[in-house]
């Protein structure tokens, strides 16, 4: 999670799930809480009526933002046709990522949620860790059902209130404290 010192506007306010991380290779992730207006429909036709609402294409970050990628999450304990889980910790074991290639109607009954994003956010080797260690990014437990909120723009405040202590209080930093 992005920390309110954070001020790249690629990131600010971001909640970020690393799918990936390979200390040699770096690390990518996926903000969950950028919406666009941009529906599933027009670029995704196939995979409209699976997409969790709102039914809206995501900015994944500022790396490939022609390119989709989904993640969804698994109803059962068995990974999906099409599914690639995700180096995330085990209570986040029943997201991955999905096969937007397949026919969606072969997925349709083992998808519980899911969500299109264009691009991704990527680091470079030591890089995230190096913005953690300057104070750009909280590492928190995630969800599993983080990345399906129904109301994506207040997951930021969500997930540092359910941290409790200071973190909940940092949920409630102004926007821009000068302005407080």
């Amino acid at each position: 999670m992005a920390t309110p010192l954070l001020g790249d506007p690629n990131f600010r306010r971001t909640v970020v799930l690393v799918v990936e991380h390979e200390p040699d290779q770096g690390t990518l992730g996926v903000v969950l809480n950028r919406p666009t207006e941009v529906s599933v429909g027009q670029v995704l036709e196939p995979w409209t009526e699976l997409a969790t609402g709102p039914s809206v294409v995501f900015t994944g970050g500022p790396v490939a933002p022609t390119s989709a990628l989904a993640l969804a999450l698994a109803r059962g304990d068995g990974e999906p046709l099409g599914w690639r889980s995700l180096d995330a910790a085990r209570q986040m074991s029943r997201i991955g990522l999905v096969d937007l290639d397949a026919p969606p109607q072969v997925l349709a009954a083992e998808i519980a949620s899911l969500r299109v994003f264009a691009g991704y956010a990527g680091w470079g080797s030591g890089q995230l860790q190096a913005e953690i260690d300057e104070g750009a990014w909280y590492v928190l437990p995630g969800d599993p059902a983080d990345p399906f909120m129904a109301d994506p723009q207040r997951l930021w405040q969500a997930v540092l209130r359910r941290q409790g202590g200071e973190l909940a209080l940092v949920s409630t930093y102004p926007d821009d404290p000068r302005l407080n």
